[in-house]
């Protein structure tokens, strides 16, 4: 009697074996796989990141998310091809994820945009840009803010979700800048004498553009002057903004003292009636 029991269990256990040994047999191929692969993308993604000159820290980071995301994703096929049903752990997991995103929604936020704008790199250490309301040049972007030293010397930390959702002007990425300067004369001045003064004073700047060439456009009627405004493009490499406007002024006063063009400052002509 006692055989029976002893071989009965043995047998049903011999049968809960064999029908579970396909299974195992499937999870470890899937694990096999899903190994392999793990190094073939971080590898891959080493190589791609090194290629884009990624900061070695975003690069660790980036690769240990993706490392531990594809055992994840390949321990949880495995679980199921053995017959385990996760679905109560998704949904805790869910519930959780769900808890921690929302109260740390600004620095999770802050984080993947740090990711996004060091892997797509808009602009790099030293880029003169203006984002999010800050004109300024780069001084360093980590993955909480990106830190930028404004052209009047204050040193300000945008968050990187307000950097990478806003417009990104980078100056430094173009080979030329436009330059604006508004000027005004006398009325009763020959305009085309301005013109012509003007434009030959600009062109001899050091460091502004013949091409394109600067160009001069009478836009208004002022109170005491006739108003224009002169537009001249420096190179970025080799200009100097506040130099090139300084040297414009410069040359544009010297020129009119020159040819006796008058430019005016506005007065006011009181008349007094005698009782």
């Amino acid at each position: 009697m006692l055989m029976e029991i002893f071989s009965g269990i043995l047998q049903e256990m011999l049968t809960k074996f064999l029908a579970f040994l396909p299974k195992a047999i499937v999870a470890m191929v899937v694990m096999f796989i899903g190994l392999y692969l793990t190094g073939v993308i971080t590898q891959a993604l080493k190589l791609a990141l090194d290629r884009r000159k990624t900061d070695h820290e975003v690069k660790l980071v980036i690769v240990q998310i993706t490392r531990w995301s594809v055992i994840a994703i390949t321990v949880f096929v495995a679980m199921q091809q053995m017959g385990f049903d996760l679905s109560a752990f998704l949904v805790s997991l869910g519930v959780a994820g769900f808890t921690i995103g929302f109260a740390l929604q600004d620095i999770s936020k802050n984080f993947v945009a740090g990711l996004l704008l060091l892997l797509q790199q808009p602009f790099e250490i030293g880029d003169a840009i203006e984002v999010a309301g800050y004109g300024g040049t780069v001084q360093d972007v980590d993955l909480r803010a990106t830190e930028i030293r404004t052209f009047d010397g204050k040193l300000v930390l945008v968050p990187n979700a307000d950097v990478y959702t806003s417009a990104i002007t980078n100056f430094s990425k173009a080979d030329s800048r436009r330059l604006e300067l508004t000027v005004g004369v006398a009325y009763g001045t020959n305009l085309e004498l301005a013109r012509a003064a003007a434009l030959e004073a600009v062109a001899s700047v050091k460091g502004i553009l013949p091409d394109p060439a600067p160009q001069l456009v009478f836009g208004n009627f002022g109170e005491s002057s006739i108003d224009f405004t002169l537009y001249f493009w420096i190179s970025m490499k080799d200009g100097d903004i506040l130099q090139a406007k300084d040297q414009a002024v410069v040359a544009i006063n010297a020129a009119f003292e020159a040819q006796k063009i008058e430019i005016p400052y506005p007065i006011q002509t009181v008349l007094m009636k005698q009782t």
